[in-house]
C-alpha cells in the first residue's frame, strides 16, 4: 500500500481529456472491472441495467451545481477579482438554505485571486448589485467574504445573474449555454455544489426507468461537492494531505434502504466518489449502520481503508495523481487501477468530467 502520490501517476494524452459532453448522455462508454477475477469488458453506459441486479440499491448524489464563479472589480481601483463561492462560513447553516433565504449580508468561504492580492476590508463589486467585502484571509487561497445583497434578494438569484458555471480547469473553454444543462445530473435538486458529481452525468430518465423496471432500488444523498475535487494535491506524502471539508445529508429513507440491503446481503452501488465518501463518513463506527442526517466530511479514502457500505462503484476516469484515483485504488487495488487506466488510454476512452465511466464490482 503506497503512501506516495507519485505512485498513482499515469500517462494521459491531452486529446483524451473530454472538453464537451457527447450528444447523448448514455452514449458514453463503460468499462467494467471485477475485483475478484480482475477481468474487464468494454460496454456502453446504456447497458447498465444488464450489469446491475434486482435488489441492488443505487445511491445517487442529487447535488446541483451553482454558478459559483464570480468575476468582479476592486472598489476604487477597478482591479480584477475572481472568487469561487465554496460554502457558508456559519457551521450551522446548510448550503441550500443559505442560498435560498439569504439575508442582506452573508459570510461565505471563497477561493480568491486578484490583481495585487486581496486584503481584509477590501470591497469588491459584481454584476447585478452584488457586493462583497473581504473579512479575513484563511490561507491556502481561501477567504471569508461577506456578501451584501439588495434587500429581499436571495444569493441564489444574485449568483444566477452575476455568477458563471465553474467548469473544472482541465476544460479549457468558457462555459456555454449547453453546459447549464449538461453539467448537471438529470436528478439534480439540492443547490450548493461547485462541481458536478460527474459519474451521474451519464444517466437519462430512460436509463433510470430501465433500472427501476429491473428491480434496482434508487436512493439519494446530498454532498455539496467542493473545490477539493479538482484542486491539485501538493504533497507527495499522502499522510500530509488534508481534504477540504464538504457537507452532506443522508435522508432517513436512504439510511433505511442501505441498512436493509446490507442486512439482506444485497449490493449497495455508489454512483461516484462523492457518494462513497458520504456513505462511509455517515457510517456508525460501532454498529456499521448508516446514520441519517447532516454532517461534514474530510474523509480521505486510501488503500487499506475498510469499506463498510459500498459494494460496487460507478465512477468516471480521474486525474493522474489525484485523491480520486487513490480512492478507486482503495477499492480495486493500485496495480489493477493503473492497469485499467492504461487499458482505457489504449482503447481511446474519454477522461474526466465529460468523459466515459467505469463500473467496479465485486
Amino acid at each position: 500500500m503506497s503512501s506516495r502520490l507519485s505512485d498513482y501517476d499515469f500517462a494521459l494524452p491531452e486529446s483524451q481529456i473530454a472538453q464537451a459532453p457527447l450528444a447523448e448522455r448514455d452514449a458514453s462508454r463503460l468499462m467494467t472491472l471485477s475485483r475478484s477475477s480482475g477481468a474487464w469488458s468494454h460496454r456502453r453506459f446504456s447497458d447498465l441495467q444488464e450489469l446491475l441486479r434486482p435488489g441492488d440499491v443505487l445511491v445517487l448524489n442529487d447535488a446541483r451545481v451553482i454558478p459559483a464563479r464570480l468575476l468582479g472589480q476592486k472598489a476604487g481601483t477597478g482591479g480584477r477579482v475572481e472568487l469561487l463561492v465554496v460554502r457558508p462560513a456559519a457551521q450551522h447553516t446548510l448550503t441550500s438554505a443559505a442560498l435560498g433565504d439569504a439575508p442582506e449580508s452573508l459570510d461565505w468561504i471563497c477561493l480568491g485571486q486578484a490583481s495585487k492580492g486581496l486584503k481584509p476590508a477590501q470591497r469588491v463589486t459584481f454584476a447585478g448589485g452584488l457586493e462583497g467585502e473581504i473579512q479575513e484571509a484563511l490561507g491556502g487561497g481561501e477567504y471569508r467574504v461577506r456578501f451584501h445583497a439588495p434587500k429581499g434578494t436571495s444569493l441564489a438569484a444574485l449568483l444566477d445573474e452575476a455568477g458563471r458555471l465553474p467548469l473544472p480547469p482541465y476544460i479549457t473553454r468558457e462555459p456555454d449555454a449547453a453546459d447549464a444543462e449538461r453539467y448537471q445530473t438529470v436528478y439534480a435538486r439540492a443547490s450548493g455544489a461547485v462541481a458536478a458529481p460527474t459519474a451521474g452525468l451519464h444517466f437519462t430518465q430512460d436509463v433510470l426507468a430501465a433500472l427501476e423496471a429491473r428491480g434496482v432500488h434508487r436512493a439519494l444523498v446530498t454532498l455539496d461537492v467542493g473545490p477539493g475535487t479538482f484542486l491539485p494535491v501538493r504533497e507527495d506524502d499522502l499522510d500530509r494531505h488534508h481534504m477540504h471539508p464538504e457537507r452532506y445529508t443522508v435522508p432517513e429513507s436512504t439510511a433505511k434502504a442501505v441498512n436493509a440491503a446490507k442486512a439482506d446481503g444485497r449490493r449497495v452501488v455508489a454512483v461516484g466518489t462523492t457518494v462513497v465518501r458520504t456513505l462511509e463518513s455517515a457510517t456508525d463506527p460501532e454498529t456499521g449502520r448508516l446514520r441519517e442526517g447532516p454532517g461534514e466530511t474530510t474523509l480521505f479514502i486510501r488503500p487499506g481503508f475498510a469499506f463498510r457500505q459500498v459494494d460496487v462503484l460507478l465512477t468516471n476516469f480521474h486525474l493522474p495523481k489525484s485523491t480520486l484515483v487513490v480512492l478507486v485504488s482503495a477499492l480495486l487495488g493500485r496495480e489493477r487501477t493503473l492497469e485499467a487506466y492504461a487499458e482505457a488510454v489504449r482503447e481511446g476512452y474519454r477522461f474526466f468530467s465529460y468523459g466515459d465511466a467505469m463500473l467496479v464490482s465485486e
